[in-house]
């Protein structure tokens, strides 16, 4: 009876063994899976975006230390060497050309003031003949007085047109070359073409 009892409880727990076993590896799948997907899951929520990655940051500022370098050698190398020598050329140039319009200027004040004498000494001769005229012939004395009056008109108008006349060429002289100099250095600093027309717009409101 005993061993009949024992054989019946090893029956038992051999069918039992298989299954419990199964059992065990079944479970044990979906935690590995749910492990797996777990650990990947975290790798994915860990990536950041490289250049916001602490990791890279000494490259990076490496680079920027390395572009602000090349940057500023190129500046204080090239294009402000350039930029100053157009300026100090132009100064030269417009310093020149300020003397010869304040000489020019002075010419014309010269000429003004000798065409200003003789006037008044036609206008002196005018009387006197006026009243050499009124002794004589008042008729013939204003005729006479009359064409010196118009050749001493057209005098001052010759006078009065050089004189601007040269004062326009002096002062577009001087905004030609200040345009120019705008030109060249808006051309230095942003390296493309400036319209001609808006430079010489801002030379004119600066000049007013």
């Amino acid at each position: 009876m005993f061993v009949s009892s024992a054989q019946a409880a090893s029956t038992t727990a051999q069918n039992e063994t298989p299954a419990h076993a199964e059992t065990a590896a079944t479970g044990a799948a979906p935690d590995a899976h749910g492990t797996a997907t777990h650990s990947e899951t975290g790798v994915a929520h860990k990536s950041v975006f490289p250049p916001f990655d602490s990791s890279h940051f000494a490259s990076q500022l490496l680079w920027l230390a390395l572009t602000f370098a090349f940057f500023y050698l190129f500046l204080s190398r090239v294009v402000l060497p350039r930029i100053g020598g157009i300026i100090e050329t132009r100064r030269d140039r417009i310093a020149t050309d300020l003397d010869q319009a304040a000489r020019m200027k002075q010419e014309s004040d010269e000429a003004l003031a000798a065409y200003e004498q003789e006037l008044a000494e036609a206008k002196q001769k005018a009387g006197s003949i006026a009243q050499k005229a009124r002794d004589e012939s008042k008729a013939k004395a204003d005729a006479e007085t009359a064409e010196i009056s118009a050749a001493l008109e057209k005098k001052l108008a010759d006078a009065e047109a050089s004189i601007a006349s040269i004062k326009d060429k002096a002062m577009a002289g001087v905004g030609a070359i200040a345009e120019e100099t705008a030109t060249e250095i808006v051309k230095k600093i942003i390296g493309g073409t400036v319209d001609k027309a808006s430079v010489s717009a801002a030379v004119k409101a600066v000049r007013g």
